[in-house]
């Protein structure tokens, strides 16, 4: 498909994103992040229940635990680091303020609907944020590895009840220069009024793509081969989650994902 793409600032600064995990040290100004926050809290909220929550990590020990709940020691090294977290319980402590008894019957805050409601709001602020730190020259990388340990994360956070965390973004200036990583075609992601009725057409572009991920990886990781993308998606479908089931930490939190 021949791609006409129109430019602007915003969209090559979309365009061009890629997960940084090099960090050169130094804190980022308080201008920064004035900026990145406030930004986050334009993103849309659903029903204007603005309920999301960011943590800002700073202590450095605070920061280690992450890292080795997220496997990943590049954690600590981020100059600004944040946890974004699903959070009713703000908004069940204004409800309760208003009269609204929270273990009643008719009280909604602490179920399915509402959690993913939450979890949606929380990366669309995340998003936010994430591109403003790139228009700004930035780093960053979103960190689903925190949610390896979610019981773990809650208390290291100490999030409260109905709160729950979703994805951490670690932002900084960059000290390395990792090559785009390729995308699928956009014919095996947008359909148009309804989703493919076969497979076939559906994977019809899966071994063009497949060869475009393993010359891509091939280069970035020349003394060890890797899977091309099926193979991948192959491997996960069946790797063992290791205890991380949603249901159980959610209710852990007060959530009720069965209602």
């Amino acid at each position: 498909m021949n791609e006409q793409i129109i430019h602007n600032p915003v969209i090559d600064t979309l365009l061009d994103r890629r997960s940084i995990r090099a960090f050169k040290p130094g804190p980022l100004g308080d201008d920064v992040v004035a900026t990145l926050e406030r930004v986050a809290q334009q993103a849309p909220s659903s029903q204007y229940l603005n309920d999301w929550s960011a943590i800002r990590v700073a202590d450095p020990a605070l920061k280690e635990r992450l890292a080795a709940i997220g496997g990943q020691p590049y954690i600590a090294t981020a100059p600004l680091l944040y946890v974004f977290v699903a959070d009713e319980h703000r908004n069940t402590a204004i409800a309760a303020a208003k009269g609204v008894d929270p273990a009643g019957d008719a009280f909604t805050l602490d179920g399915s609907y509402r959690f993913s409601q939450a979890q949606n709001d929380a990366v669309l602020a995340l998003h936010a944020m994430e591109t403003a730190a790139y228009s700004l020259g930035l780093g960053c990388v979103v960190l689903g590895s925190l949610l390896n340990d979610v019981d773990g994360l809650v208390d290291a956070l100490g999030l409260p009840a109905l709160t729950y965390p979703v994805l951490g973004l670690a932002i900084g200036e960059p000290d390395q220069e990792p090559a785009l990583k390729p995308r699928m075609p956009r014919t095996m992601q947008f359909f148009e009024d309804a989703y493919p009725a076969d497979d076939a057409s559906l994977l019809a572009g899966l071994p063009a793509f497949d060869e475009e991920v393993h010359r891509y990886y091939d280069l970035r990781n020349t003394d060890r081969p890797v899977d091309a993308f099926s193979d991948q998606i192959a491997a996960n479908a069946v790797a063992p989650m290791n205890g991380r089931v949603v249901r159980d930490s959610a209710a852990r939190q007060g959530f009720h994902l069965d209602r």
